[in-house]
Order: structure tokens, then C-alpha cells, then sequence
């Protein structure tokens, strides 16, 4: 009896001394932990917010004071009291109990007489060991074995046949909560395995395969920070990764709000984690975004499109950027005559989705070309090793799906076509030539043709409207005049009971035609910061512009010293008048403001890319959206739009005229405009749309202005607190966040970083995944107190310089 009383001190003395191992004697109460040896990770009980009283076992790093749960044991089984304790049983399972019932084990089998021995390592694994032995071959059980949301470097992520393992992540339900959500990543258990992210059942990324030197869609595993291995076998396939500097502390994990998978980096001087990489990575990730047979490609508008020797399967589909119905032969295919069969290749693309493939590592290029001509299922082949000259042999069946253009990487891919189709694509150089004569001759006869029909418009303008009374000067309005005794008699003679509003360029009226149509006439005054340049601006855009989310003008009127512009009248004011109103925004419940929202898009859509010229707005905001009696979007006053032509995308200006507070910097500071500075504009827009806020500074000890609130509550996983709170019986949450991510991707500091139009509406109106932010960094603090040589140019951001109306009561 002593000498097992000396036995058991022995062992608890063991226990105290080795703070990072609790041993078949010992175990873990709710108020201690385990730290590793070199102190780099802890294992002990935790609660994941001050609003939740649930606990959990978890392993987290020691020295970052902001706690990063690494791993949880009990996800699906909280604790709720403060009794509960982690022991190795006599079975040497590693289990949670409380009060005797088992709450979470390792369900290990070991061998008897053993001693069992659970230690934390400084790699962040948790092991179930012999006490004797330290391979990790031999280890009973790892939490490695056994992910939650993060990989860490020495994890090896994909599966193992003879364990009869999967290892792979799953994002936490919530901030604060552990518990399992619906966003998972797994290596797909195929003859030609890839990475595959899921949302529930729905897969929304995929990898591209392993191609022998990386994953076909991600060309870029490896960088500065860490080094990446690929291990492929008949028994296992994983991913595993090192830091490529002992010091940096760097994590991969899924991330159930932002349903992305982000690489995080330890900044110790800012004390915070840095987002290093993150996957998708732009549009182009999402899943089969552009349906079979179609190829996404990021740098082009619209990004899809079908592969050569393909159409659209439902072409009014893709005119609206619904791509999912994909693609179909260009003409009737038949496999009655394999050897009529030819391949057209594409380059540099992640190869199609993996479901339905075989692979043959010995074959040929060519075996392989025949092994797919053999068989009518089989729609595209290529190596399967890109290594070297490349070897190997995979083949695809069934539909062609989720393909994208890799810049600079991806690999060559054989698409089967009908030999006709191959001929039209690689016809002989005399072929050739005569297509180019043939085009030379015909582009001349166009040039000539176009000159002449100039040259006739230009004699015929020149007499066909001319100003009236007292006007000398020619004019080419485009737009039906009227004479100023109809107008005034139309808005009783200008008459302050019909005013709807006045701004910088004059006043507003509402008027009745004799033939009954409401209009609103915009009056320049005498003294307008608008001259007779930019109401010549405006009225010859507004001839050119026709669509159903664009103000239509009726016509103008130049008589006397009376300047004119009667518009078609807009029953519901101004969105500003309903969205910055206490009582008005519970008016707009979120289906009118996300129909509203999509409006402003399409209109702006039109202007950029679909009318006969590119219009750049350059005074988007809310006074200047109207509404007409259905809450219908018409973006109004175009006095400060500019043309561009067809292949003009900017321009400059030494007179920055606008709105501060919806200027894109590179506009407001340098005078550079273009399609992309609207693009800023709208994203304010769609954050004021949402917030029922407008974008001005906020109390200096909160936030700068409404982007910066946006930044600050998205970044931290509160988005929803961005939400105007009238909308929350209305709202789609889902909607109303990803309205936030786009408006954000909107305001992005750089042009080039910022969506065009093309791709806010498929955003808007997609499922799909959103490339990560970067933090805005054009904030009203940064304009105060940075460029101070711009000054001067900044006084002339007035309000009443800058807006060319504001509509009030009507």
C-alpha cells in the first residue's frame, strides 16, 4: 500500500512538473490548461464571447492577446456548468466528462498495459500517445487527424485510405459560435483529386486538380511566407504546408461569415491578424459561374462566355448575365464517324471539374487524344502531368463544367468539336489572306460610305433648328422646343406653389401640358454656376439616352434669357427625400430598396457600356435618383456628364465639379475621371441605401464617415449592425450583407480595384462569391489632413457649387 501511495505521488509530481500532459492518473480541471513546451499553444477550457455562456475545449495560441481558438473538441456539445474535466479513462480514451456522463471522446483503441499519455505540441496538435514513444506514426490519436476551421502548418489536409481519414475543414457556425456551420473544404476522393469547398450541398469553389506542379486554379500555393507539399499516392492524397520563417505565425481557415477561405498572418506591432491571401480570389472562383461549356474569364465584361465551337443554350438568359444554363454545340454533333471528330485546343485553364474524369499516368499525349475519340461520352482530354514536356492522360466525360482562364498558368486543355468546327479555327494561310483582302476591301467602302454620310449630316444641321428671338447663335438640340408662353402658362407662370425644389443651377417647377402630361421644368437661373456650356451639355446627352432607369427630357426651351428643360414628372420626388427622413426610409422596405438599388445599376450599366456613347456621370447621389409613382430608380441631371468614346475608359479635368462626400479620390484630387469614379459613387450610394444614413462625418471619437463605418463593422464580423434598423422586418439578410461587401468593393481606393457595372449586377444578383475587400483608405480624415496642396481646389467641393439640384417637397 505504500508503495502504491509512492507511486501515485510520483505521477501526480509528473503531471505538475509537465504542464503540457495530463496522464491516465491525472486530468484537467475547467479552471487550469496545458501550454506546450515552448509555450506556443494552450489547451484548456473557454467561452467564445461575453455573450454566450456556453464552454468549450479548445487549443488557441499563449502569447497573442487576442485568443484564436485553433481547435474545439465538444463543437456539437457545449458544457453549460463548471464541473466538467478531460481525463484519459482506464480504456486510454481521451474523454470530457461530467458527473459521469461522457460529453466528448477520442473513441481510441490501444493496446493494454499501456501507459497513455495526452501532451499539446508546439505545432498546435493535440496527441494521445504511449508515455515511452514519440513517433507520430504510432500516435493512438491527433486533434490533427481531426480538423475544426483551421489548418495549420504540419496538418496535412485530404485523405488517407488505409486510416480511413478525410481530413478536412468546417467553418464555425458564427463568431461565437463553434458549433459545425454549412461551409466546409475537403480534397475530393477521385481518380484526379482536387480541392472542393461546399455551402451545405452546394459546391461554390473548387481548386482545379493537381497537375504534377500545383492545383490547376490556384497557380500561386507556395510564396515568401509559407511552402506548401503535395503528396499523391494510390493510398493517400493531402496538402500540407511549413512557414518558410519560424518567427511568423500564420494560419489557414474557413470563415463562415465571409464564406471565404483566408491565409491569416500574426502582425505582432499592430497586434492584430492581416489577411495575407484568401480564396475565391475573385469572380471567376465561384463554382461553374458560367454553366457547361462556357470559359469565365475575369478580365473581360460580361466574364463569360462560351467556348469556340459553342452558343449560349438560352441566349435572352445571358443578355441579363444569367450564365447558368451554359452552353451547347453550335450545330448538331454526331458520334456516328468518330474520325470526323477534331480538338480545338484552349490554353492556359484550370481544367473542368473532376466528378466524371479517368486518368491513365502512362498514356501518351496522342494515346490519349485516341482513348477520348474512342468513347462518344468523352468531351475533352489532356495530360494529366504538366510537368517537363508533360505525360500522362486524363479525359473528361459529360458536360464541360467550371472552366476559367488562368493568366499565366492553368494548363492546355483538347476540347472535342465537330471537324468542321476545328477547320473554321485553323484554316491554311491562303484562306487566310483572302479574308483579309476581302475585309481591307470592305472596311474601305465603310470608311468612304461613313464619310459621306457625315459630310451630308453635317450640311443638314446646319439648317435644320435654329434659336429663337433672340438667339443668334445655331443650335442642334435634338429634342422638341417649346415656346416659353406654353411653359410658364404649363407651370403657372412659375408660381411658388408649383416649385418642387432649386439647387446651385436654378429652381424646379411642376406643369401640366395641354394635353394633360405632368412635367418638371428645370429653370437655369441668370445667375446659375450651370452656364449655356453645360445646359447644351445636358440637353443633347439627354436626346441621345433612352432607357426605362434614365429621367426621359421631353424638350427645352431657349427664349429671351429663359433657359429651359421640361422632363417627364416623377410622382415620388428624390430617394433622398425618403431615405434621409426619420419617418420617410420605413417607407422603403429592403424589396424597394434592393429593386431600387438594381435600377440605379442597369441605368448606370447603359451609360457606361449599352448607349451610343460612354456617359461618365460624375454627379451620382441621391437627390439626383427619382422616383416615378412605382418607386421605379430614373438617375436625373446629366449637366456634369461627360462623353467618352467607345474606347476612351478616363479622362481629366482642371475644374472638378461634384458632390464631396460621392468623388472618387482620384476625381476629387487629380480631376481623373472615368467609368470606374461612378463605380465609386454608386458604392456610397448602395451604403447610404442600406444604412439610411447619409456618408458625413460621424462624432470624431467614432467613425470617420459612413465607409469607414461600413469597414469597421464588416471587418469585424458585425456587418449586420450596418443594417438600417426600420428594415428588420423586410430585410433578406443574406441580400442586405452582400449589398454591403459590393458597396465596399466599390469604394476600393484604387480604380482597378473597383467592379465595373457589368459585375455589380451579377454580384447583385448572384450567389456567388465575393472577392475580399481591401480597406478603403479615401476617408473624410484623410482628405482633411493629407495633400494639403490640393486646398485650394477643395474649396471650390461647396454644396451649392456642386449640385445641380435638390429636389425638396413636390
Amino acid at each position: 500500500m505504500p508503495s502504491l501511495t509512492i507511486l501515485l505521488f510520483l505521477f501526480f509530481s509528473k503531471f505538475s512538473a509537465a504542464s503540457d500532459t495530463i496522464t491516465q492518473y491525472g486530468s484537467l480541471e475547467e479552471d487550469k490548461t496545458l501550454v506546450s513546451n515552448n509555450g506556443i499553444f494552450e489547451l484548456g477550457f473557454f467561452t467564445p464571447s461575453t455573450t454566450s455562456s456556453n464552454r468549450y475545449l479548445g487549443i488557441w495560441y499563449t502569447n497573442i492577446p487576442l485568443r484564436t481558438v485553433v481547435w474545439v473538441a465538444n463543437r456539437e456539445s457545449p458544457i453549460t456548468d463548471n464541473s466538467t474535466k478531460l481525463s484519459i479513462n482506464s480504456q486510454g480514451d481521451l474523454v470530457l466528462s461530467h458527473s459521469n456522463t461522457v460529453i466528448w471522446s477520442t473513441n481510441t483503441t490501444t493496446t493494454t498495459g499501456v501507459l497513455v499519455v495526452a501532451q499539446i505540441l508546439d505545432s498546435g496538435n493535440l496527441v494521445l500517445r504511449d508515455d515511452k514513444d514519440t513517433n507520430p506514426e504510432n500516435y493512438f490519436w491527433q486533434s490533427f487527424d481531426y480538423p475544426s476551421d483551421t489548418f495549420l502548418p504540419g496538418m496535412k489536409i485530404g485523405w488517407d485510405l488505409k486510416k480511413g481519414l478525410n481530413r478536412g475543414l468546417t467553418a464555425w457556425k458564427n463568431w461565437d459560435d463553434p458549433s459545425p456551420g454549412d461551409f466546409t473544404g475537403f480534397i475530393s476522393q477521385t481518380s484526379y483529386p482536387e480541392e472542393v469547398m461546399w455551402k451545405g450541398s452546394t459546391k461554390f469553389y473548387r481548386s482545379g486538380p493537381w497537375d504534377g506542379t500545383k492545383l490547376s486554379g490556384s497557380p500561386t500555393l507556395s510564396n515568401s511566407v509559407v511552402s506548401y507539399t503535395i503528396v499523391s499516392n494510390k493510398d493517400e492524397f493531402y496538402a500540407t504546408y511549413s512557414t518558410n520563417d519560424s518567427s511568423v505565425i500564420s494560419r489557414l481557415v474557413l470563415n463562415q461569415t465571409l464564406y471565404l477561405r483566408q491565409r491569416l498572418t500574426w502582425n505582432n506591432d499592430g497586434k492584430t491578424w492581416r489577411v495575407s491571401s484568401q480564396l475565391p480570389s475573385d469572380l471567376c472562383d465561384g463554382y461553374n459561374i458560367c454553366g457547361a461549356f462556357g470559359i469565365c474569364d475575369v478580365s473581360k465584361a460580361p466574364m463569360c462566355r462560351c467556348l469556340d465551337g459553342f452558343k449560349p443554350k438560352a441566349p435572352q438568359n445571358w443578355t441579363q448575365m444569367n450564365f447558368h444554363e451554359g452552353c451547347v454545340h453550335n450545330q448538331t454533333w454526331s458520334c456516328m464517324d468518330k474520325t470526323k471528330d477534331g480538338f480545338l485546343r484552349f490554353a492556359n485553364v484550370k481544367t473542368p471539374e473532376t466528378t466524371f474524369s479517368w486518368v491513365n499516368a502512362s498514356m501518351t499525349l496522342e494515346e490519349c487524344k485516341n482513348k477520348c475519340r474512342e468513347n462518344c461520352s468523352c468531351k475533352a482530354y489532356a495530360n494529366s502531368d504538366i510537368t517537363g514536356e508533360g505525360s500522362g492522360c486524363v479525359i473528361w466525360l459529360g458536360d464541360l463544367l467550371d472552366i476559367r482562364i488562368m493568366a499565366n498558368a492553368g494548363q492546355d486543355l483538347y476540347v472535342r468539336l465537330a471537324v468542321s468546327e476545328t477547320e473554321n479555327r485553323h484554316g491554311n494561310d491562303h484562306s487566310k489572306r483572302k479574308v483579309v483582302v476581302f475585309a481591307s476591301t470592305i472596311c474601305s467602302a465603310i470608311v468612304i460610305l461613313l464619310i459621306s454620310i457625315f459630310i451630308y449630316w453635317s450640311s443638314k444641321r446646319k439648317t435644320k433648328v435654329k434659336g429663337m428671338e433672340n438667339e443668334s447663335q445655331e443650335e442642334d438640340f435634338e429634342q422638341p422646343l417649346f415656346d416659353l408662353a406654353s411653359v410658364e402658362h404649363a407651370t403657372n407662370y412659375f408660381s411658388n406653389h408649383n416649385k418642387l425644389g432649386e439647387g446651385g443651377f436654378g429652381q424646379v417647377y411642376r406643369g401640366t401640358l395641354p394635353d394633360g402630361r405632368e412635367i418638371a421644368v428645370k429653370r437655369l437661373s441668370q445667375t446659375s454656376t450651370q452656364g449655356l456650356k453645360e445646359f447644351k451639355n445636358e440637353v443633347m446627352l439627354c436626346a441621345q439616352l433612352q432607357h426605362r432607369n434614365l429621367v426621359k427630357v421631353l424638350g427645352c426651351c431657349i427664349q429671351h434669357n429663359e433657359k429651359l428643360l421640361l422632363y417627364e414628372y416623377m410622382a415620388n420626388k428624390s430617394l433622398d427625400f425618403f431615405l434621409f427622413d426619420s419617418s420617410g426610409r420605413k417607407l422603403l422596405d429592403w424589396p424597394k430598396r434592393h429593386r431600387i438599388i438594381n435600377g440605379i445599376a442597369r441605368g448606370l450599366q447603359y451609360l457606361h457600356q449599352d448607349s451610343r456613347l460612354r456617359i461618365i456621370h460624375r454627379d451620382l447621389k441621391a437627390s439626383n435618383v427619382l422616383l416615378d409613382d412605382k418607386m421605379n430608380p430614373k438617375i436625373s441631371d446629366f449637366g456634369l456628364a461627360r462623353m467618352c468614346g467607345d474606347d476612351q475608359i478616363e479622362g481629366q479635368t482642371n475644374k472638378v465639379v461634384g458632390t464631396y462626400g460621392y468623388m472618387s479620390p482620384e476625381y476629387a484630387f487629380d480631376g481623373i475621371f472615368s467609368t470606374k469614379s461612378d463605380v465609386f459613387s454608386f458604392g456610397v450610394l448602395l451604403l447610404e441605401i442600406v444604412s439610411g444614413k447619409k456618408n458625413r462625418l460621424f462624432h470624431p471619437n467614432d467613425y470617420n464617415n459612413l465607409i469607414d463605418h461600413a469597414w469597421g463593422l464588416w471587418r469585424e464580423g458585425n456587418a449586420i449592425q450596418f443594417i438600417d434598423s426600420s428594415l428588420e422586418d423586410s430585410s433578406i439578410l443574406n441580400e442586405a450583407l452582400r449589398c454591403i461587401h459590393i458597396g465596399l468593393l466599390c469604394v476600393q481606393h484604387h480604380p482597378n480595384e473597383r467592379p465595373n457595372m457589368d459585375l455589380v449586377i451579377t454580384m447583385l444578383n448572384n450567389e456567388n462569391i465575393l472577392p475580399l475587400p481591401k480597406e478603403p483608405s479615401y476617408l473624410i480624415k484623410d482628405i482633411l489632413t493629407s495633400r494639403k496642396s490640393s486646398c485650394k481646389s477643395l474649396a471650390s467641393f461647396s454644396v451649392n457649387n456642386v449640385t445641380i439640384s435638390m429636389l425638396s417637397d413636390r
